[in-house]
């Protein structure tokens, strides 16, 4: 009789598992890696590798390859894109590299690889959940790209199946990798300033109209479209750019503030201190100019309510005045955050400085480490902490992932559940707050500046919105069709599970 061990048992319960969250898929493997040795190379799959030449920067997915290659004893050994010809595209680069991978159009199929490691998750926005908690369940640690999640609750079981699956799992935040920016935070907890009074992060990103199309349109013969939707839903394609416009639609993207105001909603809640979520927030904002298919806003202001000190976001798409190719900027800053303290503020970009009440440099820092350990230092840190296997030695680790994407959500949602409403409504909705009455005022001089009238174009005032931070669920008026905003009807077999 075959001896059947409780070893063997757990493998075969695990691997039935798998089989089950992967869409009724059968694997013929463990859904195990082997253990990593302190001498072993990782062996990385990067899934999602993204569109060159298009309306954005784009192409996360390509840019991480070329960040893995500079970190020592990592070999990337498998690619992964529903859209052949991107794939083919970076296949190519590892030819003319001599470098041998696997490549797959279905992310399922890298999971089920015994010989993968950790996989690098460069997918759109809607795809991070799904793509996170089946390779948790594969028994694969994670790097998923920003932000974390699509929506709330989602995030909420990317933290639940780190923990189940005991998985060591990076949000691609790199800026907490920064010595620059640690410098800052601890600067600012020296109390040398003073108390914090508020933060600010700042987006201004030029962005221009993605066009409106009259019907559905092709999808490019090279896309499984099927996959690409994968949790999304079933609908046609109605925008001209397949690829990076899905930024802009609600059922795949999270609009600006969740495409690059997630780093800087991260590095203002890493310097206020706050470990988890405000109790309320309030968005107000719009899609100007554009007459699109867009959905998310490409103007928009949040105040995310921490007690003492509240974050104030601002998104800005249109340029300093109608016709200019310039943006505007705050206390210099275009892209970047502000932290007022009582004796004076830290303005931060990619460097950062320090200045009194009078706007005099007090002191600036520049990054103390050798040149060489500059170098893909974010995804060194996912490297060490799975050779460690302490996600405490994260830099980024999923719940701060999570916690930093929830901020933009909670703006979101504010803002889905808004009306269109009148200058007075929005002034008397502001009143109260000094820096968010001041930051309206400047919304709508900017608006004004590219010719638009808010008394004859309303913006959207979204409502307050309450959250349980300990439950990550909203509470109190609005409550219930913000939760409802906070987690989508999944197709099958494109379910996120419930976990937590």
């Amino acid at each position: 009789m075959t001896r059947f061990t409780r070893r063997r048992f757990m493998q075969s319960s695990l691997a039935g598992g798998l089989a089950f969250a992967l869409g009724d898929r059968s694997t013929a493997t463990a859904p195990f890696s082997r253990p990593i040795g302190a001498n072993d190379d990782i062996r990385v799959a990067v899934v999602g590798l993204g569109q060159l030449g298009g309306p954005g920067v784009g192409a996360r997915g390509h840019q991480l390859i070329d960040r893995l290659r500079q970190v020592p004893n990592v070999r990337m050994v498998a690619l992964c894109d529903v859209d052949t010809q991107i794939l083919d595209r970076e296949k190519q680069r590892f030819a003319t590299w001599q470098q041998r991978v696997k490549s797959y159009t279905d992310m399922r199929d890298v999971f089920e690889n015994p010989d993968i490691d950790a996989v690098f998750i460069a997918t759109p926005n809607h795809w991070h959940a799904l793509a996170t908690v089946w390779a948790c369940q594969a028994g694969k640690d994670v790097y998923v790209e920003k932000p974390a999640s699509h929506s709330i609750w989602e995030g909420r079981q990317m933290v639940a199946a780190a923990r189940k699956y005991k998985r060591i799992v990076q949000v691609g935040t790199q800026t907490r990798s920064s010595d620059i920016s640690r410098q800052a935070v601890e600067f600012i907890k020296s109390g040398q300033l003073g108390k914090i009074l508020y933060a600010r992060a700042v987006i201004y990103r030029r962005r221009t109209s993605i066009g409106k199309v009259n019907g559905p349109q092709p999808v490019p013969p090279s896309v499984d479209y099927n996959l690409w939707l994968g949790p999304a839903p079933q609908t046609e394609l109605m925008r001209e750019v397949f690829h990076y416009d899905w930024h802009w639609i609600w059922a795949t993207g999270n609009g600006e503030i969740g495409n690059n105001g997630v780093h800087y909603l991260d590095r203002c809640r890493w310097l206020l201190g706050q470990n988890g979520l405000p109790r309320r927030a309030m968005s107000i904002g719009g899609r100007f100019t554009f007459g699109d298919d867009g959905q998310t806003p490409n103007t928009q202001i949040a105040l995310l309510d921490y007690e003492p000190a509240p974050i104030i976001c601002e998104v800005r798409g249109l340029p300093e005045k109608s016709g200019s190719k310039a943006m505007d900027k705050f206390r210099s800053i275009s892209t970047g955050i502000m932290i007022q303290c009582e004796g004076g503020f830290y303005a931060g970009t990619r460097a950062g400085a320090v200045y009194d009440d009078k706007g005099r440099e007090i002191t600036a820092f520049t990054d103390r480490r050798e040149p060489e350990q500059q170098t893909s230092p974010h995804q060194l840190n996912f490297v060490q902490a799975m050779r460690s296997r302490k996600a405490g030695d994260l830099n980024a680790e999923i719940l701060d992932g999570h916690r930093s994407t929830a901020l933009c959500h909670m703006a979101n949602v504010s803002y889905r559940l808004g009306t269109e409403s009148k200058p007075d409504a929005m002034i008397e909705a502001t009143r109260g707050n000094p820096e968010w009455s001041d930051a309206f005022e400047r919304f709508g001089d900017h608006l004004a500046a590219n010719g638009i009238d808010l008394g004859k174009t309303p913006a959207v005032l979204g409502p307050w919105v309450t959250m349980d931070s300990d439950s990550d669920k909203f509470v109190g008026e609005f409550s219930e069709q913000a939760n409802e905003l906070s987690r989508r009807e999944y197709r099958e077999p494109f379910v996120v599970p419930e976990i937590a």
